[in-house]
Order: structure tokens, then C-alpha cells, then sequence
């Protein structure tokens, strides 16, 4: 199952869908004929393209879906789980998946459905998966450098492109449906007769023109983080938004009174965090304020946040994130931890004469000998960011 924001699914429950669902799927194979060998590979000889429409219909909905959940806040896309591309060992595993499809007939999915049907050439088909399973494991140290080479990471077209995921699930919508067109004409050539019959034809132009409207409407999706965060950044908004805010003085002397009703959580990235932070911190970067650990550390009870950014204006953005999220007793560092560091770690004691030091004067040097020391003895916190891995496969 997905990595769903309302965690209202435990992972035994979990377990049980999965269970449901690949009863159901596999119901929905054998009912479309998927079980046949002849159907499947009629996709490379042209004369049924019926699997490249199951297919590319469900990565389509897949994709017009999870969209529509993230933007409502309800699917977390950066939790799902998404391959690395080794490029030399997706060309050659993907050329033999394709002559095993080819040659045989199933996938590995489609042969399964096939074994519980008794379909003796599915059992041949999975038996030689199975070996050949246990050539590459057993022969692993040969293949490892085919296996791991080329490491291109985890790239993504609409990244590659420059464009919204929302864009790009309306440009393969386009391709999805236009493919469909394309094949019909391909099997009546190939079958030397009419696939698509008139009704059939009015069919698919009402489910491509709805197809149409739906890839439209996604183009226009964004994931609800992405919302927050575009307000988040908004300068007019910002300006707008009423901050509670403490100063460098204040929480100086917080600190120096040893009070343990607030926690720091700085915002900096995690180089300027270790290099120097404030005692006791947290490192939260906004983009992990979205995480789970974010909110089980905002929550603690009887605990007032303070959020730190280098400046005044990113520790406003943190401040806004958190309150957009929900959390509560918020309060923002007024100037970041730049004023912090200027006005008390950093005070020129010796640019003043003392006997004319006011009372603010004074208690910024007490502070600047304290501070140090207190920040020497507590060690920063970063925060593990907690990952579900939310996996998928091949039907």
C-alpha cells in the first residue's frame, strides 16, 4: 500500500489488503484472457494489443491518482519508493525480460494466474524463471559489475524536462490514448478486418475525450506540499502573516537560566548546523517539517518551539510552515541565528567602555562568556528522517 498521510492502515491490515487485492487482480487476469499465452504475445506480432491497454490504462489511473491524493494531502509522494537506474543492467535485464515474454508467452505476473489455471506451459515458464533466479544469485560476484554499474541515480522525466508532474501526467495521457488509436489500426491490418467495431469506435472516443478532460485537470494538480510551500515563499504573504517572535536577549537568557519549557529546532542545512548551533537543538530542514519524526518532535508536550533560520526572513518561512501545518506553540527567533551570533556570541565588549555600559550592554557580555560554554557542553541532534519504502512491480 502507498505511504497514505492518515496512517488509519497498521501494516497487519496492510498485509490483508495486499492479500485482497492480489486475489482480485489476479480474478481480473484470468478474466481478461491474460492467462493465454497467445494473448500476451500478440503484443509483439501485432495482432492484440489488449495488454498494452490494461496496462497502460492502470499506469495512467495509477498516475492521474496518486496525484489527485497528494494533492489533497492524503499521499506522501516523496515516501514512495522509486528504483535507482543501473543503466547497463535495466538494457540487458530488460532485453531478457522481453524475449522471455516474447519466447513464452507471460510475464511473470500473467504466468502465475496462469499455474492456477493447471496451464502447463505457465509451469515450464515459471520453472525457468526460477532457474534462472538462481543462476544470478549464485553467480552474483560475476554479474555484480553489470548489476551496479552505470549508476545514474533516481531520475525522473518530468524533472529532466523542467516540468509539473501535473503537465507531464497530461502528456502521457495524450501518448496513452493516442498509442490506443495507433494499435487499433495496427491489429486490423495485421487481422485483415475491423477490430474496433462502430460502437466500440463511439466508445473510445467518449473515454478518450473524458481521458482528455481528466489529464487537463490533472496538469493542473499540485501535491498540497507544494501549495503550502509556494505560499510559504510568497513575500506578500509573509509580510502579511502575523509572527509571535522572541529576541537574541530573551532566549539568551533562557538558556542561562537552564529553562526546559522550550526546545530550539533549527532550520539551517545540516553543514551551517554542525559548524555552530544553539544548545540542545533540533536540525528540521521545512522540507522534512512533512515528515512523521517532524510532528512527534513539534507535539512534545509543555514544549514551546523556537525556529532558528540563518536570517530573519527564512526563520519567518519556518515559522509560517509550521503554523500552515498545524503545530503549535510556535514562536520565531527574530533576526535568525545570525543576529543571535552578532548581538550576544560575537559582542565587542572591548569597543565599549565599560563604566558606560548600559543594562543590555551588560548582560550581552555575561552572555557571550556563558553561551560558548553552554553550547561547548550540548551536542546538536539531527533528526533520522523515518522512510517508508512503498513498493511496487510488474503485473
Amino acid at each position: 500500500m502507498g505511504p497514505l498521510v492518515p496512517e488509519f492502515i497498521n501494516n497487519e491490515f496492510n498485509l490483508i489488503i495486499a492479500v485482497l487485492i492480489g486475489i482480485a487482480f489476479g480474478f481480473i487476469l484470468e478474466s481478461a484472457g491474460f492467462s493465454s499465452s497467445k494473448k500476451l504475445a500478440g503484443v509483439f506480432y501485432g495482432y492484440d494489443f489488449t495488454v498494452l491497454r490494461v496496462f497502460f490504462t492502470a499506469g495512467v489511473t495509477a498516475m492521474v491518482g496518486t496525484l489527485v491524493l497528494s494533492h489533497f494531502g492524503l499521499l506522501d509522494l516523496e515516501l514512495i519508493y522509486v528504483n535507482p537506474l543501473f543503466l547497463w543492467s535495466a538494457i540487458v535485464g530488460g532485453l531478457i525480460m522481453g524475449l522471455g515474454f516474447v519466447i513464452g508467452g507471460y510475464c511473470p505476473g500473467t504466468s502465475l494466474c496462469a499455474v492456477m489455471i493447471g496451464k502447463i506451459d505457465a509451469m515450464v515458464f515459471v520453472l525457468g524463471a526460477m532457474l534462472g533466479i538462481l543462476v544470478f544469485i549464485e553467480g552474483y560476484p560475476i554479474f555484480e559489475n553489470l548489476y551496479t554499474g552505470s549508476d545514474l541515480g533516481i531520475p525522473q522525466i518530468s524533472e529532466t524536462l523542467n516540468i509539473s508532474l501535473g503537465l507531464f501526467a497530461f502528456f502521457m495521457t495524450i501518448i496513452a490514448f493516442g498509442s490506443y488509436w495507433i494499435v487499433a489500426k495496427i491489429e486490423k491490418n495485421v487481422n485483415k478486418t475491423e477490430v474496433v467495431d462502430p460502437t466500440s469506435k463511439r466508445s473510445l472516443v467518449i473515454i478518450t475525450s473524458v481521458a482528455m478532460l481528466i489529464g487537463l485537470v490533472a496538469a493542473t494538480l499540485k501535491p498540497e506540499k507544494t501549495l503550502i510551500l509556494d505560499k510559504v515563499n510568497d513575500l506578500a504573504y509573509i509580510s502579511e502573516f502575523e509572527i509571535k517572535t522572541i529576541t537574541s536577549d530573551e532566549l539568551a537568557l533562557r538558556f542561562m537560566s537552564k529553562d526546559k519549557s522550550f526546545q530550539v529546532i533549527d532550520i539551517r542545512d545540516s553543514k551551517e548546523f554542525q559548524t555552530m548551533t544553539l544548545p540542545s537543538a533540533t536540525n528540521l530542514v521545512l522540507n522534512d517539517f512533512f515528515s512523521k519524526s517532524s510532528k512527534n518532535i513539534f507535539n512534545l508536550e509543555d514544549k514551546v518551539n523556537i525556529i532558528v533560520g540563518d536570517n530573519d526572513e527564512n526563520s519567518k518561512k519556518g515559522y509560517i510552515l509550521a503554523k500552515e501545518l498545524g503545530f503549535k506553540n510556535v514562536i520565531q527567533l527574530k533576526g535568525g541565528f545570525n543576529e543571535f551570533k552578532s548581538q550576544i556570541l560575537d559582542f565587542n565588549k572591548a569597543s565599549i567602555v565599560e563604566a558606560t555600559f548600559n543594562d543590555t550592554q551588560r548582560f550581552r557580555k555575561e552572555a557571550s562568556e556563558k553561551m560558548p560554554i553552554l553550547i561547548e557542553k550540548a551536542k546538536p541532534k539531527v533528526v533520522e528522517k523515518q522512510k517508508v519504502r512503498a513498493l511496487g512491480g510488474c503485473g
